[in-house]
């Protein structure tokens, strides 16, 4: 393995390494930080997806949402058999799995669609499964899962305060870590060469014996574990609880379309930019002005994608300013 090769890569954890410090440095700092990170985690686990295929996943926000059932469930289940903080490792393991499981149901489908047949379904998908909950009343329906009480009596308050106000978000960081890392191996091994062939014409891919679909659902699933991890970490540990209206927002599938297209697809660097770019915006825009903070964030975002129509590690690389280390 060529170290030259992941100078990118390693890049990232220098930035990810100064945003902690600066969030644990600077009083008042920890919160945006953690936000600004949620969205460059976020921004990391699509483009595995998004960035590497060129497919647009709708219903992407299914995945984090059945991360965050996943922890909720096990600790809902297993708080009174004594398992102290393995009951988190637990909620782990069963967010990954319902989001891979949900991720191999959905993609064995809607992957057979291309372009916006492909959107579409997802969309369907995202929507239909959440109300089917409700409907249905599986996992408290509408009413959720509230796991403040359970946790509490396994972990106690204090553990369970310093597990939702900082260890969640130290774990975040090291979902976006390990999700640029997998990124990073993908885009500089065979499995990158196929994607880019997929993403840039597919029919021609195929002609030149691309297995097309095994490539796609490989990404679709990686992404979707990261997203369940996610939303086991960001939501339910953070939150302390999983309210389908909530999980199911599809803001979030809208924000990180944003903010992979805001850095730049297919980039390792690019999540972490457009993340960085739309954290400071969005949190200093609902300081500076509330109420009128979604008003000026969106041209703001048009007027960043105007001027650089790859993203801004896309258009930088593209326009020679800056040479690819791996290349």
């Amino acid at each position: 393995m060529s170290l030259k090769k992941y100078y990118e890569f390693l890049s990232l954890l220098v930035f990810y390494a100064v945003l902690f410090f600066l969030g644990l440095a600077i009083p008042g700092m920890w919160q945006p930080v953690s936000l600004i990170m949620f969205y460059v985690a976020l921004g990391q686990c699509f483009n595995i997806f998004l960035g590497l295929t060129g497919y647009v996943d709708f219903g992407y926000v299914a995945f984090l949402a059945m991360g965050a059932y996943g922890m909720a469930i096990a600790v809902d289940l297993l708080h009174r058999q004594g398992l102290g903080v393995f009951i988190i490792f637990i909620g782990l393991v069963l967010a990954v799995l319902m989001s891979t499981l949900l991720s191999l149901a959905v993609g064995a489908v809607a992957l057979r669609l291309r372009g916006a047949y492909f959107a579409i379904a997802t969309i369907g998908v995202n929507e239909g499964f959440r109300y089917f909950i409700e409907g249905a009343r599986l996992w408290g329906g509408s009413e959720g899962i509230i796991i403040s009480g359970p946790l509490r009596q396994s972990l106690g308050p204090q553990t369970v305060n310093y597990l939702s106000t900082f260890v969640a978000d130290v774990l975040v960081f090291l979902i976006a870590i390990l999700a640029a890392f997998v990124t990073a191996r993908i885009i500089n091994g065979k499995m990158g060469y196929a994607m880019m062939a997929l993403r840039e014409d597919e029919d021609a891919a195929k002609v030149i014996g691309v297995n097309v679909t095994k490539y796609k659902i490989i990404a679709f699933v990686i992404s979707a574990s990261f997203a369940g991890l996610l939303g086991a970490c960001a939501w339910t540990l953070k939150m302390t609880y999983v309210f389908p209206a909530d999980v199911f927002l599809i803001t979030y599938t809208i924000e990180a379309i944003a903010i992979v297209m805001l850095g730049g697809a297919g980039t390792l660097l690019g999540p972490a930019a457009g993340g960085l770019i739309y954290g400071i915006l969005k949190y200093y825009l609902a300081i500076k002005l509330p109420g009128l903070q979604l008003l000026i964030l969106a041209p703001l975002l048009i007027i960043i994608i105007v001027i650089f129509p790859e993203g801004v590690v896309g258009t930088i690389k593209k326009r020679g300013a800056w040479r690819p280390w791996n290349s």
